[in-house]
């Protein structure tokens, strides 16, 4: 660029630039990402086609914002044929909530709970499936309930064990 030309961007960006920047926020729905990536395009533009930034030509502002906003327009038009699919017929309402990961997840536990100890998953399904406290489940069990209290420690550690090679993380 040569000196006039850093000299008149200068100028176009003090003079229009905060104007642009809140009006492409408005335009962006107050993305500001999308608004900084616009605004910055617009004066990229104006940067290109020089001969517009003469003011005999109309105002420079006017011609800024309506770039602004045809590359919003522009944006948000393909955006919205990206991601429309057509499609055969209306799909049916199901069921609103998917519980597909849930069955999943009870899958996987019951599969580790499988690989542990009789004592461990006994003491697991008092305490934590049939919500009985320890002195309950030591009753239950016929155990002492300091077992109960260190059985479950341990079969907690062997589930998270099992869980984990199993591929499921923290």
């Amino acid at each position: 660029m040569t000196g006039d030309q850093v000299t008149l961007m200068q100028q176009l960006h003090d003079e229009h630039a905060a104007a642009l920047w809140g009006y492409c926020v408005r335009l962006t729905g107050h993305d500001r990402a999308r608004a900084e990536d616009v605004a910055q395009e617009t004066l990229l533009r104006a940067w290109r086609h020089a001969e517009v930034l003469d003011e005999s030509h109309g105002s420079v502002r006017a011609w800024l914002f309506t770039v602004a906003r045809n590359l919003v327009i522009d944006d948000w038009r393909s955006r919205r044929h990206q991601h429309e699919l057509a499609v055969a017929e209306v799909p049916e309402p199901g069921d609103p909530v998917d519980r597909t990961d849930q069955l999943l997840l009870s899958w996987t536990v019951a599969e580790a709970l499988s690989q542990l100890s009789a004592e461990h998953r006994a003491v697991l399904r008092e305490c934590y499936y049939g919500g009985r406290s320890v002195a309950e489940a030591a009753r239950r069990l016929g155990i002492p309930e300091g077992t109960v209290k260190s059985r479950t420690h341990y079969a907690l550690r062997a589930l998270r064990l099992a869980l984990e090679e199993m591929g499921v993380g923290r």
